[in-house]
């Protein structure tokens, strides 16, 4: 099925019910453009035959980590150690003097803090919460390095995780060459961020809006037409991953050369200045239409794609996805491909969901003739198993035949990471062979009538690590409460931290500082469905994820920072045989789940904003489709 083609056919009659907002100065929008990762694809979209390196590229064990990063972990751990002096410079925890700690055992870094950050998926309200999130945690950020903030938080930290909204945006930070929030939201013509041109109209690129809109689904339509004449098999989430591109990078035509590999071969990423982002996605499993928790959970990283499920236990070179593999080798006669991992791909993948959706989503400016058109074609794509990102040819095609039910698939078919309600990508951080200490989880996850997390999230992840002989592949957890507690004990109003004691344990566990969504500033709470924001709500809900990571800047709990050096410092404590100092006792009395449990069924949660709404900006994007999608029987999708 062309679904390329059947896009284009729809271009000019759906630009015609699209509005133009303000023009792009060109020098402006040149200079946007300047200083990105690596444009290295050898054809745009397509997938191209290469010659293969002296070293035919394999299928390797998930037993350990990999060559590269373990290299990789040598460079960063000493990037980390000087990032969290400065960090405890202005964090205090205490009297406890935390530099003359860190130096103390500087010699053998197994004993310092290893740092996670997992940003949860939700569509837009996802990426900016998040966003405010990683914008509080970036000692780059304005005055964010001063007492009561979180600033070098990031800057501490050695693997960032993302997950369908969360991976767009590690996409927008990692493609950009680790950019800063705040440059991504520039008021400035050509900036990153423009979503008051909704993801179904395209970008502003300084004419007329219909034809630059008849043009951006053109341009999608071709490149995703070329890489099916190439011999790929192609889905919407090709035409998702493209469109993607146009508002997560605004690199020309959409960044279509840029590859997530590409990430890899930055100097700054290979001199260890920013932390490994990690893009969660689910696997479908073969004859299946609902994905369910004994699913395989894959990991895109800068080198491999691949899973430590025991389902698959693999993991393959990302650079030469599209190669055809069988048994975990590169026949002789096949020849290596590149440029398959296309970067709006890779983000395209994690959020495969919205493949379902994509005229549920904010359509209110369409005509009901342009919706009937999608919808005929989002019936049609579902019959021709179409809703999903096609990996074909499948990389573990007869890879470990007897556990893999993907074995003799020769297409990978891969959905949304959140789809077994793991929507916090805690997945990859907990893997015992990484050795994370603590996860600054951030929810923005949609659990609740109203929109916000109510821990469904921790849940998931918590009942699949007690499958220690199957899925769980001998992952441990911090116990997690039932979702009904968490909005009964208010564990979704704040932070709250679990796992405190590690002795308590099944194994080695990370300590979880669990952030959820809540309403400082901002109603936040936004619809996963809606697709477009003028700078004000954008600016608005970012503010309130700032707000939400350091409690509305330690003024809820003057001694926040500090429990967040508790956390941090909690694992290498107990490895170095260190006492907690007195302030530690007192946040973890403060914040640390105690076993505690009220599964009463709540009354309902609509929570107010503590600080009132700064800006009608974000108070009017209340939820307005969420009731009648629910109605429509896809409550799965509620999650995210």
């Amino acid at each position: 099925m062309k679904v390329a083609g059947l896009f284009s056919s729809l271009a000019l009659a759906l630009s015609g019910a699209l509005a133009a907002p303000s023009a792009i100065d060109p020098e402006e929008f040149s200079l946007a453009l300047a200083g990105r990762a690596l444009p290295n694809a050898p054809d745009g979209y397509t997938p191209t035959n290469v010659s293969c390196p002296a070293s035919r590229p394999t299928v390797r064990s998930a037993a350990k980590l990999s060559p590269n990063e373990t290299s990789w972990l040598e460079t960063r751990r000493n990037k980390t150690l000087s990032a969290m002096k400065d960090f405890f410079g202005h964090v205090k925890v205490g009297d406890f003097d935390v530099t003359s700690y860190l130096d103390k055992h500087a010699s053998n870094s197994s004993n310092l803090p290893n740092i996670g950050i997992a940003v949860s998926g939700g569509g837009y309200r996802a990426l900016m919460n998040g966003a405010g999130a990683i914008k509080a945690f970036d000692s780059r950020t304005n005055n964010a390095t001063t007492s009561g903030h979180l600033g070098g938080l990031l800057q501490s930290a050695t693997y960032l995780s993302g997950l369908s909204g969360g991976s767009w945006l590690l996409g927008s930070i990692y493609i950009n060459n680790f950019t800063t929030i705040s440059s991504l939201q520039t008021h400035t013509d050509g900036a990153v961020w423009q979503f008051g041109n909704s993801i179904l109209e395209g970008p502003d690129t300084g004419g007329v809006q219909i034809l630059d809109s008849a043009s951006y689904y053109k341009d999608i339509a071709t490149a995703v037409e070329d890489k099916k004449d190439a011999g790929f098999d192609t889905s919407i989430t090709d035409i998702w991953g493209r469109a993607l591109s146009y508002q997560m990078f605004n690199a020309s035509n959409g960044g279509i050369q840029y590859t997530w590999s590409s990430i890899g071969e930055t100097q700054d990423f290979i001199d260890g200045n920013y932390p490994l982002p990690l893009v969660v996605a689910d696997g479908r499993n073969p004859g299946e239409s609902v994905v369910g928790s004994n699913s395989t959970v894959y990991e895109f990283n800068p080198w491999e794609f691949g899973t430590w499920d025991p389902t698959i236990y693999g993991f393959v070179p990302l650079k030469y996805l599209g190669s055809r593999f069988v048994g975990g080798s590169l026949p002789s006669n096949e020849t290596c491909v590149n440029g398959f991992d296309s970067a709006g791909f890779i983000i395209g993948t994690s959020s495969t969901l919205f493949n379902q959706f994509l005229l549920q989503i904010n359509t209110t400016s369409l005509p009901t003739w342009v919706k009937n058109i999608f919808t005929d074609i989002l019936e049609k794509l579902d019959k021709a198993d179409d809703d999903i990102a096609a990996y074909d040819p499948n990389p573990f095609y007869h890879y470990n035949n007897d556990s893999s039910p993907y074995a003799a698939q020769t297409e990978l078919d891969v959905v949304d990471g959140g789809e077994d309600l793991q929507n916090v990508p805690l997945h990859p951080l907990i893997q015992p062979e990484r050795h994370v200490d603590v996860i600054f989880a951030v929810d923005s996850s949609a659990d609740t009538t109203y929109s916000w997390p109510n821990g469904t999230a921790l849940v998931a992840t918590y009942e699949r690590s007690l499958n220690s002989t199957g899925i769980g592949n001998g992952t441990a957890f911090p116990a997690i409460p039932d979702q009904n507690t968490f909005v009964n004990l208010g564990l979704n109003t704040r932070p709250t931290f679990f796992g405190c004691n590690s002795s308590n344990l099944t194994g080695p566990a990370p300590l979880v500082v669990y952030v959820p969504n809540y309403p400082y500033s901002a109603m936040s709470n936004v619809s996963t469905f809606t697709l477009s924001y003028n700078d004000t709500q954008r600016d608005d809900i970012i503010l309130n994820g700032y707000e939400v990571a350091t409690m509305a800047n330690s003024t809820r709990d003057g001694n926040w920072t500090a429990c967040v050096g508790c956390a941090i410092l909690a694992r290498s404590f107990e490895r170095t045989g260190t006492t907690l100092p007195s302030i530690c006792t007192q946040c973890f009395s403060n914040y640390c789940w105690n076993g505690t449990t009220n599964s009463t069924t709540p009354t309902g949660f609509e929570p107010t904003a503590l600080l009132g709404v700064k800006s009608s900006g974000a108070g009017a994007l209340m939820p307005t489709l969420l009731s009648a999608i629910l109605a429509s029987g896809v409550a799965l999708f509620a999650l995210v």
